[in-house]
């Protein structure tokens, strides 16, 4: 087997073993495209597994040396690194810009250096680089043009990272971050020491129900733009995506907005089983 291979064959593994929702879904896509998605997530996660495994200072180093192995991927200088070879093949077929990794890694160096959010304004601008620039990346990946899908694909993109925000507060509290504005626990009367002691009341529930109204209201303004991507097997990817992640905000929903004391999770049979659903219904599959 060539080194190129075996790249995509660890992408692969990084994928199944990180990612199981995105994993079940994309058995659904043309093996390249499947292949394409598993190397860019594989970089994806090994930056992000940086920033959150060790030190702020090593972090940002370990940064640094993420953004070279990229600008190497790039350059006409010979790779060694398996995982770096199947990259490259990627973003050379699918064309995918340079500066829309350098947006996530941005993403990923605000968490070491900021742990608190003002507003939904600043929020909207994390989650941009977090995980809207991905839904731009996956568009490449699926060989889109349209222009209008790009606003779309950022919509969805940010609904999820939301979606993971309210997902891992717990998680984050014990990384000292807090990513829910200022200004809605301020709105909610909910105050960090509240968050800090797993504290569930009738303003917490407020608050979740809130945000997780609004997320769900962005879920459906992007699908307006599944219909956009070529690809009977793309759009149900996109579709089951966006119902898998909706299916997290149901879960915290239907745990009383309980978010400290277990992880809202959709399991492998209702996973399935939306997947069924949405071949059933099939307006999302056609063009």
């Amino acid at each position: 087997m060539k080194d190129i291979d075996l790249g995509f064959e660890e992408a692969k593994k990084i994928t199944r073993h990180f990612a199981k929702t995105f994993y079940l879904a994309s058995l659904f896509l043309p093996k390249n495209t499947r292949d394409a998605a598993y190397s860019v997530y594989a970089i994806c996660r090994i930056s992000d597994e940086s920033v959150d495994s060790i030190e702020s200072s090593l972090s940002a180093q370990k940064l640094d040396e993420i953004r070279q192995r990229i600008d190497s991927t790039y350059s006409k200088d010979a790779l060694k690194d398996k995982l770096l070879l199947s990259f490259r093949q990627t973003v050379d077929t699918c064309h995918i810009p340079k500066e829309y990794f350098y947006g996530l890694l941005e993403g990923m160096r605000m968490d070491l250096t900021k742990s608190r959010y003002n507003d939904f304004s600043e929020l909207d601008a994390y989650c941009y680089k977090a995980a809207g620039v991905i839904g731009l990346i996956m568009l490449k990946i699926f060989g889109c043009k349209d222009v209008l899908a790009e606003k779309y694909a950022v919509k969805m993109g940010k609904a999820m990272q939301m979606t993971n925000i309210l997902r891992d507060i717990r998680e984050d509290l014990l990384r000292k971050r807090i990513y829910i504005p200022i200004d809605c626990l301020n709105r909610f009367q909910v105050t960090e020491e509240m968050l800090a002691r797993n504290e569930i009341n009738d303003n917490t529930r407020k608050m979740l129900r809130y945000l997780i109204d609004i997320t769900k209201q962005e879920y459906k303004k992007a699908e307006k733009g599944i219909s956009l991507i070529k690809g009977l097997r793309q759009r149900l990817v996109v579709k089951a995506m966006s119902r898998m992640y909706a299916g997290i905000l149901d879960e915290i929903t239907s745990n009383g907005y309980d978010i400290f004391s277990r992880r809202a999770a959709v399991n492998p049979c209702k996973k399935w089983m939306i997947m069924f659903q949405i071949l059933l219904e099939g307006k999302y599959l056609c063009a």
